[in-house]
């Protein structure tokens, strides 16, 4: 058990019979009365994230969890297989639990958090920014630049993202793996 105060970013606790990630607290005292913890919660089975007002002292069940780097192999019928990068396990995990699964090359390295009381995975998380090499892209029309405009490439990890004009088949760009945006080229 852990006090509510004692939440932090990051701390997992169980509640509503699912397990939630605390992303963001904060200590209020009002005018009157106790001082409440507003604690901002992000379930992680499904994502779902809400707002929960506790007292001060208020007992919440905590789950330990424990993150670890795995390398992403490959993928069969059992789903994409991972390695841990400390034991050298392998295990399958299915795309659904892998944050940002549409940006996972071979040998990329995921962060998977697992609950330590039964070894359950909760989820796997890709780094927030990979790099990818665009496969398909139209040519952009030479003096089309005044603007901001934007243009659909394919990468090898078969998505589809929007890209500048300038950005050619064959090029390396950097991606937010949390909702696909280019953020910048790469040179090789």
């Amino acid at each position: 058990m852990i006090n509510s105060q004692d939440i932090k970013k990051g701390t997992a606790i169980r509640m509503d019979g699912g397990i939630w990630v605390c992303i963001d607290f904060q200590h209020r005292k009002p005018g009157k009365g106790n001082t409440i913890m507003i604690i901002k919660v992000k379930n992680v089975s499904d994502g779902r994230v809400l707002e929960r007002r506790f007292n001060i002292g208020e007992k919440l069940e905590d789950v330990i969890i424990e993150r670890r780097p795995y390398q992403y192999l490959y993928e069969d019928q059992s789903g994409r297989i991972f390695m841990n990068q400390e034991t050298f396990e392998q295990i399958p995990i299915d795309n659904e639990l892998v944050i940002g699964h549409e940006y996972m090359k071979e040998s990329d390295i995921v962060e998977v958090v697992s609950d330590t009381t039964d070894g359950t995975i909760l989820y796997a998380e890709m780094p927030v920014k990979t790099v990818l090499r665009v496969t398909h892209s139209e040519p952009g029309v030479k003096g089309d630049t005044a603007t901001n405009t934007l243009k659909p490439a394919t990468l090898e990890t078969g998505v589809e993202i929007r890209v500048p004009l300038f950005i050619n088949e064959g090029d390396l760009i950097q991606v937010d793996t949390r909702d696909g945006s280019y953020l910048q080229r790469v040179k090789e």
